[in-house]
């Protein structure tokens, strides 16, 4: 076989130089025989003889040859290491000239030419300077309506071109984009759906598109939803859903689509598939059910789609989502928890859901993963608590249905996601809730982890909201009793350095916290205020030109308390408050300036 191959190779030198056709055809019809009995070694001497370079003095528009060659050229290309010998023969520029013709056999093989030598090779610039995109974009606009067989084998090979000139090259891809490539495919998916090499070529395409952003406002102004949706609904096939499933996702992300998505039906079928994957235990069904449930989800994150499905409490998603929370499938709860996170994203879904006894749901939920408990889980959950303790009229109840007990239990988790939530929800518990931070205060287990974790410099958020919570325990109660538990565990000096924070309203919190610990126990804090360098933090504050009215005003009011420690008090003259006081008073915010006036008194009558 190779030695006619061999023969072949002289021939077709000898005949590209008379060039007797007939003679040439012969030639190629023994290289094609000699690439479909064996490719790589049939390509590795085609490479070795110098037969590449004759090849584009072949692709003539009008030689009956040029389908042949072209036919070779993309046989070859199948092997990494020729592509860029293709290039560099200068096949690039006259296939692409062929793209011009009307021949539908020299379509396709120039069409598989080119799209063999663009896969992950610098082809694709070659091509892009030849302007061979353009015209396949072209081609397939104007093709797209026609369904007979050749035609369709026609479209799937450009369409394959077309996403191996733009795979993983976002400036490629945006090229496409502003072609127009998008409504021109989302036609072609519509109008072919019944041909399945198409349609996948088609899903691929969305799949490489719909990573970049531009492409979603173009794909939202099409039909895309009620197509893919269509689509969705005829398959059977694991991995023809799968397919569907990774176009899905990332358009999905876009807000407007998500709605359409909504409307098209979408979730009713990821209801289905829940429905039918969540007791199997292939690896697909599993894999299917993570999918939905997470697609779900993210369905949930807009807006307007996540009202849409709650109608009121009353719709029938929201119900069967619901049902998730209790199931024994670890992946189904989770995607309940964080939907029910998702749904409580306002006032009047959280005090829908409150009164419905969701609440009771999450806490069995949270009870059964306490112990090596599923650390996903307990985080979505402790989210969907912290979400629905938002309004201020949830927030006794949800005392009341013991949500604070059995946060508490998570206390010695060792996972920074789960710490951060059950920060937040024990903060958003208490915040206007006296009792509860007078009983929460008074844990001494609760103010040993917050002054832990105060110190977390690993993680801000853990750090921040260990804060925050130690403040609002203090800010709430104003007891005495939470004050010195507070600075009995070694908090103050966490709240001294909270007060010089990025963020102005944890500085505010932090000042408040402080003016009540001077206020009601300054004896037992001297020592630590004079240890955190308390009174220049303040003056810090106070000659900050950046500093908010309610920083300064606070700043003034803990100066006033702090002076009945003699330390302290030596520290405030030592540092002449008195001027930057002073200038204050022509503060354009009236109560800074009535606040400095009444400052400026006080140091004065004790200096």
């Amino acid at each position: 076989m190779l030695l006619d191959s061999n023969l072949s190779l002289e021939k077709l030198k000898l005949a590209s130089a008379d060039s007797a056709t007939d003679s040439v055809e012969s030639c190629l019809d023994c290289l094609l025989k000699a690439l479909a009995h064996n490719n790589t070694e049939a390509s590795v001497k085609i490479q070795e003889m110098g037969v590449l370079p004759l090849l584009p003095n072949l692709l003539n528009p009008q030689s009956s040859c040029t389908p042949k060659v072209a036919n070779i050229i993309a046989e070859v290309a199948k092997n990494e290491f020729m592509r860029s010998p293709c290039v560099e023969a200068g096949l690039i520029p006259p296939l692409v000239q062929l793209l011009n013709s009307t021949d539908q056999e020299v379509l396709l093989q120039t069409g598989r030419a080119l799209g063999n030598i663009c896969y992950d090779n610098e082809g694709r610039s070659a091509v892009d300077l030849a302007g061979g995109a353009q015209i396949v974009a072209e081609h397939i606009k104007s093709l797209s309506q026609n369904t007979e067989p050749d035609n369709q084998k026609l479209l799937t090979v450009f369409c394959g071109m077309l996403m191996n000139y733009s795979n993983d090259n976002d400036s490629l891809q945006a090229q496409l984009i502003n072609m127009g490539v998008i409504p021109t495919l989302v036609k072609l998916l519509g109008v072919h759906s019944h041909n399945t090499a198409l349609t996948e070529m088609c899903l691929i395409a969305f799949g490489n598109l719909a990573e970049l952003e531009s492409s979603k406002e173009q794909f939202a102004s099409t039909n895309i939803a009620e197509e893919l949706v269509r689509l969705f609904q005829k398959q059977a096939e694991h991995e023809k859903k799968e397919m569907i499933f990774e176009v899905l996702a990332p358009l999905a992300e876009n807000d407007v689509i998500k709605l359409q998505l909504v409307e098209a039906g979408l979730v009713e079928c990821l209801l289905e598939v829940v429905a039918q994957t969540v007791d199997g235990e292939r690896e697909e069904d599993i894999a299917q059910l993570k999918t939905a449930s997470d697609l779900m989800v993210l369905l949930l994150l807009g807006d307007e789609s996540m009202q849409k499905l709650f109608e009121g409490g009353k719709g029938s998603v929201f119900q069967r989502v619901l049902s998730w929370i209790p199931s024994h499938n670890h992946q189904l709860q989770l995607a309940g928890a964080l939907a029910i996170a998702n749904f409580a994203r306002n006032d009047g879904n959280c005090i829908h859901m409150v009164d419905t006894g969701i609440v009771q749901k999450l806490l069995e939920l949270l009870d059964r993963h306490v112990e090596e408990g599923n650390v996903t889980v307990q985080h979505a959950a402790l989210s969907a608590l912290r979400n629905l303790a938002i309004p201020v009229v949830n927030k006794s109840k949800m005392l009341s249905a013991g949500v604070s007990d059995v946060v508490l239990k998570f206390l010695q988790s060792e996972m920074p996601p789960v710490q951060f939530k059950l920060l937040g929800t024990l903060r958003m518990l208490i915040d206007t809730q006296a009792e509860a931070a007078d009983q929460l205060g008074t844990n001494g287990k609760l103010v040993e982890r917050l002054v832990e974790w105060c110190e977390a410099k690993d993680h801000a958020g853990v750090m921040g909201e260990s804060n925050r919570l130690l403040s609002a325990l203090i800010r709430h109660s104003k007891s005495k009793v939470i004050v010195r538990a507070v600075i009995q565990g070694g908090g103050v000096k966490h709240l001294v350095t909270m007060a010089t924070s990025e963020h102005m309203i944890m500085q505010n919190e932090a000042l408040v916290a402080l003016g009540l610990i001077a206020a009601l126990d300054l004896v037992a804090a001297e020592k630590d205020f004079v240890g955190a360098n308390l009174v220049s933090v303040l003056h810090k504050l106070l000659s900050d030109e950046r500093s908010a009215p309610e920083i300064k005003y606070n700043s003034m009011i803990l100066i006033c308390a702090v002076m009945g420690s003699e330390p302290l008090h030596k520290e405030v003259q030592s540092l002449a408050f008195i001027d930057v006081v002073s200038k204050l008073r022509a503060h354009e915010n009236k109560t800074v300036s009535h606040q400095a006036s009444l400052t400026e008194q006080r140091l004065t009558a004790q200096s």
